[in-house]
């Protein structure tokens, strides 16, 4: 089916012009609709749509980051409302961080726990990534992240990613209640946008809020120390959350390891060994 007639079907207005917008894992398109509407097309892997568009409906019922509105769906298409784009800046990375605390602490039912009405399979970016509901942090993260990625991906030196994984429960830091994740929060899916910032392609999932900070800095994010400054004002982390960030990137390593070797198997060992470095948690 072609972009334009999937737009129609799924919006019930006929687009007026369709063009590429580029794309990774999904092929993206951007359209005018004959109402003078905006909007945002994507084609993905088969329910990786149906995943998205649960996850970002989920994301948006807690009432803090601004989602884009999902227009409509099906097992490939996922349409959404375009964002006008904007310009990072100060004020609206501090706007953002009080948003991101707000999201997180909304909750959720358990760690693992997909968005409600969503599959257990989702995806963070064209990886598979199962969610099942746990009570505890540390076995949910060792079993439903890192070891199916640890099976696959080819390090130069598995045994540290191993050992944190035997030992996850002494480096996890304090319990937390699950919180609402975005899930995939590298900087490429914070969209600045003419009224702040919006977030995009989620894997949303009940988690270690954490995990989407440490997911913000692996890649770099504007006006980072902003974002978080203004996180803590709101929700304050526990002691020793910086220590812990190479923790929470071990998945999103193991993830790029898979999908696209090079240097990141170095990298995940280094994340590792610094894990395995610090003090236990007490």
């Amino acid at each position: 089916m072609t972009a334009a007639a999937a737009i129609a079907r799924l919006t019930g207005v006929d687009p007026v012009r369709v063009r590429p917008a580029g794309g990774s894992a999904a092929e993206v398109f951007r359209a005018r609709l004959a109402d003078g509407r905006q909007v945002v097309a994507k084609s993905a892997a088969a329910g990786s749509s149906v995943a998205e568009a649960a996850g970002l409906r989920w994301l948006a019922a807690a009432n803090a980051v601004p989602i884009p509105a999902v227009l409509g769906h099906d097992e490939t298409w996922l349409v959404l409302d375009w964002v006008p784009p904007g310009e990072p800046a100060p004020a609206a990375a501090e706007r953002f961080g009080r948003e991101l605390a707000a999201l997180h602490t909304s909750g959720a039912t358990a760690f693992g726990c997909p968005p409600p009405g969503g599959p257990a399979q989702a995806w963070i970016g064209a990886a598979p990534m199962r969610n099942e509901p746990h009570a505890d942090w540390p076995e949910f993260f060792a079993t439903q992240r890192l070891e199916p990625y640890l099976r696959t991906a080819d390090l130069p030196d598995p045994a540290p990613v191993r050992e944190v994984c035997d030992r996850i429960a002494e480096y996890a830091g304090p319990p937390e209640p699950p919180a609402r994740l975005h899930g995939d929060l590298w900087s490429g899916n914070v969209l600045w946008g003419a009224s702040g910032v919006h977030l995009i392609d989620p894997a949303a999932h009940g988690g270690h809020r954490e995990s989407d900070l440490a997911m913000l800095a692996l890649f770099g994010c504007p006006h980072l120390d902003r974002i978080l400054g203004a996180y803590q004002e709101v929700a304050p982390l526990a002691p020793g959350w910086r220590d812990r960030v190479p923790l929470h990137q071990l998945f999103p390593l193991l993830v790029h390891v898979v999908l696209f070797g090079g240097s990141y198997g170095e990298r995940t060992v280094a994340a590792a060994r610094a894990v395995r470095g610090r003090p236990p948690s007490g």
